[in-house]
């Protein structure tokens, strides 16, 4: 017996039917209808016969099925309680496939890769709702348990990830994300490609994780140089800086700090990198410890 295809929009609809499957709009439920799109993102995620994914929100399989036609192994997370009975007609032809109920940002990821693959590399994939994307993302990155985190978002929030210092997408997040891995788009995805068709299109964005972080220094100390950089745009960064250490540094203090560094007194937050951010905090490590 074939797979069914899970692209086919009419095929979709027999098999939701069947199910009594309704569409949450709570859970940001989408399903793709083009069956080259699951291909190009289990393709592009480089997903060879010895690698394993963790994939999260399958839906009703269409890329689990992609990914489980390349990889060693495949265990997807689904939170919606409906789908696991759908999916187990689905993905009936792959014995390689493994579905855990259960939410990503409550999942012990670690526990979760180590029980399923052992010391297998692991590849994360996700089709995220779009009001989960920054705790999702955030938390797959900061597991530490994938080499490359690939995921289809919002447009708009795959260009805000990738922007460049200076750019109006730029935001404190784009460092963040910069911390932990190289960004770039995959693929851009339009919304007719859904059923049903959200309002705004979609990119899938490829995120190759650093081996080690591209900077040193402290996290907590860099991600709390970038939280004032943003804490208000219309602010200096050394505002910024004063109002996120309080006492400990006064508005002269900060722009002597910056100036020391190459920057302007005035420059704003948002037009620094990554690099310069871990800067301002070794040099702020610096400054109180002397103190």
């Amino acid at each position: 017996m074939n797979p069914m295809n899970l692209c086919d929009i009419n095929q979709i609809k027999l098999l939701l039917a069947r199910h009594g499957f309704k569409f949450s709009k709570d859970l940001g439920q989408n399903f793709l209808c083009d069956e080259e799109i699951p291909a190009a993102i289990a393709e592009g995620a480089g997903i060879a016969p010895e690698t394993c994914v963790v994939e999260v929100g399958p839906g009703i399989g269409a890329l689990s099925a992609q990914l489980c036609k390349r990889a060693k192994k495949v265990t997807a997370i689904e939170l919606d309680r409906r789908l696991p009975a759908i999916l187990s007609e689905t993905m009936a032809a792959y014995d390689n496939f493994t579905l855990v109920e259960g939410d990503v940002l409550k999942t012990d990821l670690p526990a979760l890769c180590r029980e399923q693959f052992g010391d297998a590399p692991v590849i994360a994939c996700a089709n995220l709702p779009y009001y989960i994307t920054t705790p999702a993302i955030t938390a797959l990155l900061e597991c530490g348990c994938f080499k490359r985190v690939v995921v289809m978002v919002q447009k708009e929030a795959a260009e805000r990830i990738c922007a460049q210092p200076g750019d109006a997408d730029y935001s404190a997040f784009t460092a963040q994300v910069a911390y932990f891995a190289k960004p770039s788009v995959m693929l851009d995805v339009p919304h007719e490609l859904f059923i049903p068709a959200p309002k705004v299109d979609s990119a899938v964005l490829c995120l190759d994780v650093y081996e080690q972080p591209p900077v040193a220094g402290e996290k907590k100390e860099i991600f709390r140089v970038i939280r004032a950089a943003f804490a208000n745009r219309r602010k200096t960064f050394a505002n910024g800086l004063c109002i996120e250490y309080g006492k400990k540094l006064s508005k002269a203090q900060a722009e002597e700090l910056l100036v020391s560094l190459g920057f302007a007194a005035n420059v704003r937050g948002e037009a620094l990198s990554l690099k310069d951010y871990a800067a301002i905090a070794a040099k702020l490590h610096d400054q109180f410890t002397e103190k």
